[in-house]
């Protein structure tokens, strides 16, 4: 994307979408259910109505549950519930819609050990604290000292959470202490240009050729610097040992944040790839720009993206990372009486399914002969002299 498609964008993200996200409430399964929260609100005087896809005009006073997120129901725009007795105890958590896929895809089983890496101010950790029914053990990181203290707030009933000032990149992959984690969330530090309220003050931008053009060039030279460090917190988390799953998420709408990333990232590693399409909300429509990714059809597949103007939520992009591991099997190389067997390596990527202890094995590689390839500690591929 040029500088001078920078403003434009995002003004056209606000004309479209400010007026049509509606109200969306994550229910904490871990004090209540969806079906008693939708009769508090009956009581109340609320409808309830069944799941749609055209949320532009919902009437008022209904609510109704979420077509792709089961904790998730959607109420009218303009309601506001910050005095309700279910969202002063806890019972619920305001959190728009796009913001709760990272922790779905993600999905820990139960028992699991996990690391939210950017988790101020905590409404992924919450979730993914309710997924795993509060067992196994989470830590949370974030360098703002403030926003962690909300995070403390939100989570004081969540015991199996330990949130820590500092960075995740800081963390020593090999620490025993995450010898276990099988999870990393990862929500970086983005331009937030898909989270639409942000974005009002570009409607009244000055329309001064030489100011615009200064503005696009400070903002075109702070996406480089944020997809640098994008970068280096993915790499980082390809480093620990036994993590089997990493969610990278993005409230931005620019594929140097997004697409462009996830290709840096599997440039340089054997060790992870990401995960099939069926195996991240594969009824979700908008994917990845294969044009930002060498028009890769089957990588953009394997995306997340959502649109205000369409999907009725925030801008986001998500990216499921699952570990590749080679697996010795036998195979006879001719029949015939003296036929010999030889082990053979196929590349298959292991993921666990939500309230499941059994692994699902997607074979990547299922005919070739793959060769044995020479990996750092750290994850990145290393080019063999021989």
């Amino acid at each position: 994307m040029d500088n001078s498609q920078i403003f434009d964008v995002e003004k056209k993200v606000v004309q479209l979408a400010a007026a049509v996200i509606p109200r969306y409430i994550r229910v904490n399964t871990l004090k209540t259910s969806i079906e008693k929260v939708i009769e508090h609100f009956q009581a109340k005087g609320f409808t309830h109505e069944e799941p749609i896809d055209d949320l532009t005009n919902i009437c008022p006073k209904t609510i109704r549950k979420d077509r792709h997120l089961p904790d998730l129901l959607i109420l009218p725009s303009n309601t506001d519930l910050h005095k309700d007795a279910l969202y002063l105890s806890g019972d619920i958590i305001l959190q728009d819609k796009a913001s709760c896929i990272p922790a779905f895809v993600c999905s820990p089983s139960f028992n699991s050990h996990v690391i939210d890496a950017c988790a101020a101010p905590g409404n992924k950790t919450s979730h993914l604290s309710a997924i795993m029914q509060n067992t196994g053990k989470i830590w949370a990181f974030d360098l703002d000292k403030s926003r962690l203290n909300l995070l403390k707030t939100l989570i004081q009933k969540a015991g199996y959470v330990e949130a820590i000032h500092g960075s995740f990149l800081d963390v020593d992959p090999l620490d025993s202490k995450y010898s276990s984690v099988g999870y990393i969330l990862l929500d970086p530090s983005c331009s937030g240009s898909g989270i639409v309220n942000r974005l009002d003050y570009l409607i009244d931008a000055s329309d001064d050729a030489q100011e615009h053009s200064d503005l696009s060039h400070k903002f075109k030279e702070r996406l480089e610097n944020l997809s640098e460090f994008q970068e280096k917190i993915i790499l980082h988390a390809f480093k620990f040992p036994l993590v089997q799953k990493i969610i990278y998420s993005t409230c931005s709408v620019y594929a140097e944040e997004n697409e462009h990333v996830i290709k840096r990232v599997l440039d340089q590693t054997d060790l992870f790839v990401l995960a099939n399409k069926n195996d991240i909300m594969p009824s979700w429509p908008r994917r990845g720009i294969s044009s930002e990714i060498n028009n890769d059809e089957g990588t953009a597949e394997k995306l997340i993206r959502t649109s205000p103007n369409e999907d009725y939520t925030n801008g986001f992009f998500v990216a499921c990372f699952v570990r590749k591991v080679t697996k010795l099997i036998n195979t006879e190389t001719d029949g015939g009486l003296g036929s010999r067997k030889r082990k053979r390596n196929k590349d298959i990527t292991i993921v666990k399914i939500k309230d499941d202890d059994e692994w699902r094995v997607s074979v990547l590689d299922d005919n070739s002969l793959v060769s044995k390839k020479s990996i750092k500690n750290d994850g990145r591929k290393k080019n063999n002299a021989s």
